[in-house]
């Protein structure tokens, strides 16, 4: 791994992902470019200086000039702020994913004491710790889980309306989660349906495709916000567009061993309502297809020591 010199040239840096690479690899003719995708992740606007003495090709040097990473295959380390081209000019605001914990819509408010979603990833720890606790993920049976997780999606400010419905073109219909596949999976919020995912990289990261109106077991994870509905419900302050709803499926390796909290884990347990607790810590990535506006969220998978 290096830097690229910006000092010159215009260089174009591209790399296959994990998949492209593997389909190449086969040679059975599997192989083909569909996509690509441009971010800019290592590039800091506030460089951009308007009064620079020796006139406006100058404002933005700094900006183009600045050493950049090579690009690099770990599609856990990459792209994290994506591109978009969108014609229109008229736009003030663009829209965002925003976690929902208004309760009685998501029911998914965070573990108060350690501000992560709690994972149960047994009986015994569910029995234990309790299923009605805030946070707390019921990974053992999710058809009994009370958590679920929201994000609702929009333009998050009080200057637009949230009575009018978003511009279709900033809809989101479409929703890309990557977890962790040895720590867990994607359930819907009733815990019926648990989602396929689209493929596995060589880093065990789960990647899963969710389209609003598709069937199988993908679908139900996806709703459209009514601007009839309250505003308070909405974690979104403007218009609405989308929400996506989903709970987690513990995976058997942490039901049924402690293999991977020695591992991964953390050193010492933590006490969730009095009970000590091995846990492991993760993320669970929800990205938009339209915009490509993406969210980390912290997860916390538990069991009772």
């Amino acid at each position: 791994m290096g830097f690229l010199d910006n000092s010159g040239d215009i260089i174009l840096d591209a790399v296959l992902t994990d998949t492209g690479r593997k389909r190449l690899a086969r040679g059975d003719g599997s192989f083909n470019i569909a996509k690509f995708a441009l971010a800019d992740d290592e590039i800091n606007y506030g460089l951009y200086n308007k009064n620079n003495a020796s006139g406006s090709a100058y404002y933005d040097l700094d900006i183009l000039q600045t050493p950049v990473l090579e690009a690099f295959t770990n599609n856990t380390s990459t792209l994290k702020s994506k591109l978009i081209t969108i014609s229109r000019t008229n736009l003030l605001y663009l829209p965002i994913l925003k976690l929902n914990e208004n309760k009685g819509v998501s029911d998914g408010q965070r573990d108060s004491t350690f501000n992560v979603h709690l994972v149960a990833v047994d009986s015994d720890t569910v029995t234990n710790v309790g299923s009605n606790t805030q946070g707390v993920i019921n990974g053992f049976k999710p058809s009994s889980n009370n958590t679920v997780i929201s994000f609702d999606q929009g333009l998050d400010t009080s200057d637009l309306t949230p009575t009018i419905k978003i511009d279709p073109d900033l809809k989101e219909s479409q929703y890309i989660i990557q977890i962790d596949h040895r720590l867990g999976s994607i359930v819907s919020g009733d815990g019926e349906n648990v989602a396929n995912y689209s493929f596995l990289d060589d880093d065990n990261i789960a990647t899963y495709y969710f389209t609003m109106g598709s069937g199988g077991n993908n679908s139900g994870f996806i709703s459209e916000i009514e601007p009839t509905e309250d505003a308070n419900d909405s974690s979104v302050a403007g218009r609405r567009g989308t929400r996506f709803r989903f709970a987690i499926k513990s995976s058997d390796n942490l039901e049924n061993s402690i293999f991977l909290f020695t591992q991964i884990g953390l050193t010492a347990n933590v006490t969730v309502n009095a009970v000590a607790c091995r846990a492991i810590d993760s993320i669970v990535k929800i990205m938009g297809g339209t915009t490509g506006y993406s969210v980390e969220l912290p997860i916390r998978y538990i069991k009772k020591a």
